[in-house]
């Protein structure tokens, strides 16, 4: 048990050295343009396709269940 700890606890810290978690949403990337940086433009670009991609294909599978149920 001890071992799948350090594991998982060795797993975590990987992870957490991507960066802080970003919240997508209107203000924050407005915000972002309004600093002109331009490479953190291009990475939050990035990052709200990704998300966006990531949402529609959510959506969809809600839909096909949404049909399947009505």
């Amino acid at each position: 048990m001890a071992k799948a700890a350090k594991k998982s606890a060795k797993k975590a810290s990987k992870s957490s050295k991507k960066g802080p978690i970003v919240a997508l949403y209107g203000v924050v990337i407005r915000n972002c343009a309004a600093r002109g940086n331009l490479r953190e433009m291009k990475s939050m670009a990035a990052k709200a396709k990704k998300h966006i991609s990531d949402v529609e294909g959510a959506l969809a599978k809600l839909e096909q269940s949404i049909s399947k149920l009505s």
